[in-house]
């Protein structure tokens, strides 16, 4: 298996690389702190002078200042313990609880009080009197001032670490200030491979050998620059590989690098697009700028479509979106590109139909590579590298399982050899049997199976249904062999017919598209037939029929009526109808209801005439729920005409 491309290093970086030098180690720049010292020392002065200001506050108590009239009765009543005198001002304690003298609430037992200085009364006779005692140390005892000063510097200590992380954060993480914002100052590192990965080459790629024909001349440029410019050839700037999801586009391209060996630079088009405009502009020079330091390499932008949409479409704010400034940025790097660069873009998307024509015009994207799903020896391949470490049983079938997957692509076939590992390891198996892949194959074509109890009546209109598929496919000339049918709930049907064909198959013929519409409509019509009844267990069927029906009349030039014209969009998910005038489309809907209901007549005649065979075949699935190919053919009494497609 190819080991995947190294995470990207910085958050900012919208592109991972491979194959690139380090660069070369430069000097941490000076940190400076926001603000300057002066700054923080002032802000911490500011601190100290607060701190201290609230401590005094604290530092007063709640011991009242009585007058000296109350302080007299306290001493002639015997309730004062002991006092301290410094000069005219007296501190005391009570032995009893006073109230506080005025306005103020509560009781106090500690005290402050000043003696006039015309009082003649005989204060120490009263005091050796009631046993008061003149103590020599303060009776309210206060903090010190060395106290004070170190309880207003933790604050200000609290304040000038905090500033010092925030400094430092600022600095390293966000690329000082705004500039951190908006881009960086200094490039990212590329990310080079683990010691001793093996780089993505043409042996981890297989079932598009046109494609690799292709693209073994940007592999040969690469590898051999001086002999293109010699003969005065230039190889295209950039290469656009278009395909359908899952067919290997990204592994294409990792694959082109590995083989030239150069640095491989890939980045996903959404990455580059920022709420702050200008930021994928940026981000796209940067990018180009270290591909271009490390040239030879290749450049790969993945889904290019979410920025390379044609413009003009009156989207966006005047022409000047983030979007389209990144996209000008792409355009704008690939015009600057010279021969002797050595750097070529790589891109993929699934909806080339959509793209900007200043992306695809000569110059930038010359060239433009379909991927296509495999061909049945490309889907064997495909089996054969995904399964290379996984342990095979002697009667695994990669040929057999290749004959029956057509149309599925290189990560539809890697998930159905991971499935049916998956069911290996459930089995408690040492090897994966050719049963497994069989059900891991069911699993992904027609779902997984639901522990659905219908009843009788219901079970038995479903197993008609699923007949009346069948032998319509069986009878049909050209049809598609059956290859299973079952009545066990899977997915979101409540059974499932499977018929895929021989060989894979490119082209169509009217007979053999009015033979799907036959099959498809079959279970429709062997409910007709049999209960005179339709449900909606035909919603999916008629989708299908719809679909063919709209191809053959619309696009196909299948009906005499309209002509040898394609009246409609070959997208569906455009608007229906925007491309021809009202009469065509009722026209084309006239058609279509005729080839329709053409079908649905010949499929009500055909299980009239084999009613015997749609009963056998129904019976034998209420019996075992599931038939396969061989069996299915025996009970209807059909011989099954073989043909190798090789």
């Amino acid at each position: 298996m190819s080991n995947p491309v190294p995470p990207r290093q910085a958050p900012d970086q919208p592109w991972r690389s491979e194959g690139a030098p380090p660069p070369e180690p430069k000097p941490p720049p000076k940190k400076k702190m926001p603000g300057g010292w002066g700054g923080l020392i002032l802000t911490a002065l500011i601190v100290y002078l607060i701190a201290n200001l609230v401590l005094s506050f604290f530092n007063e108590g709640d011991e009242p200042t009585i007058s000296y009239t109350e302080f007299s009765k306290q001493v002639d009543s015997g309730n004062v313990t002991k006092i301290y005198a410094k000069g005219d001002a007296i501190q005391g304690q009570l032995k009893k609880e006073q109230e506080k003298p005025g306005d103020e609430k509560g009781k106090y037992t500690k005290f402050t009080t000043q003696r006039p200085a015309f009082a003649d009364d005989k204060l120490w006779d009263d005091l050796t009197k009631h046993d008061v005692t003149v103590t020599a140390e303060p009776v309210v005892q206060e903090r010190s001032f060395l106290s004070n000063l170190l309880i207003s510097l933790a604050p200000m200590l609290l304040l000038v670490v905090l500033w010092i992380f925030i400094a430092r954060r600022m600095s390293s993480g966000m690329g000082g200030g705004a500039g951190g914002m908006l881009g960086r100052k200094t490039p990212p590192k590329p990310v080079e491979l683990e010691p001793g990965d093996k780089r993505t080459t043409f042996e981890d790629v297989a079932g598009i050998d046109e494609v690799e024909g292709e693209l073994s001349d940007v592999v040969d440029f690469l590898k051999n620059p001086a002999a293109y410019r010699e003969m005065g050839a230039k190889m295209p700037r950039g290469v656009l590989l278009a395909g359908l999801p899952g067919t290997g586009k990204t592994l294409l391209a990792r694959a082109v690098a590995g083989e030239a060996g150069v640095p491989f630079f890939s980045a996903s088009a959404s990455e580059f697009i920022e709420m702050i405009v200008g930021v994928g502009a940026s981000r796209v020079r940067e990018l180009f700028a270290e591909a271009r330091k490390v040239a030879p390499s290749i450049i790969f932008i993945d889904e290019i479509d979410t920025i390379g949409r044609a413009r003009g479409g009156g989207s966006g704010m005047g022409g000047h979106d983030e979007r389209e400034q990144t996209l000008n940025q792409i355009l704008t790097e690939m015009d600057g590109f010279s021969g002797s660069e050595g750097v070529i873009v790589l891109a993929a998307t699934n909806r080339a139909d959509i793209l900007d024509p200043a992306l695809t015009r000569p110059g930038r994207f010359d060239r433009v590579v379909t991927v296509s799903p495999p061909d049945r020896g490309g889907r064997e391949a495909i089996l054969k590298i995904h399964t290379r470490e996984i342990p095979m049983a002697d009667d695994a079938d990669l040929a057999q399982v290749a004959r029956t997957t057509p149309g599925m692509t290189g990560a539809e076939l890697a998930n159905l050899a991971n499935e049916a590992a998956l069911l290996a390891v459930k089995r408690k198996q040492k090897e994966v049997t050719q049963s497994d892949l069989s059900e891991a194959l069911e699993k992904v074509q027609l779902g997984a199976e639901r522990p659905l109890v219908m009843p009788d009546e219901e079970r038995r209109r479903t197993a008609y249904h699923e007949s009346g598929h069948a032998l319509l496919g069986m009878l049909q000339p050209g049809a598609d062999p059956v290859r299973k049918i079952t009545i066990v709930p899977r997915g979101r049907a409540l059974g499932v017919t499977l018929s895929t064909p021989d060989s894979d198959k490119y082209a169509y013929t009217e007979e053999y598209l009015r033979g799907r519409i036959v099959g498809a409509l079959g279970g429709m019509a062997a409910e007709h037939v049999v209960f005179d009844a339709i449900t909606t267990g035909a919603e999916s069927d008629l989708e299908q029929v719809t679909n063919i029906a709209r191809g053959m009349v619309g696009r196909w030039g299948m009906s005499e009526r309209v002509g040898r014209l394609s009246a409609l969009p070959s997208d569906a998910q455009q608007a229906y109808g925007l491309s021809a005038a009202p009469v065509t489309l009722d026209t084309i809907d006239h058609e279509m209801r005729r080839i329709v209901d053409e079908c649905y007549e010949s499929a009500c005649r055909q299980l009239r005439d084999h009613r015997d065979q749609l009963d056998a075949l129904a019976a034998a699935l209420l019996e075992n729920e599931t038939l396969e190919e061989e069996a299915a053919y025996r009970v209807a009494g059909i011989t099954r005409l073989t043909k190798d497609a090789d």
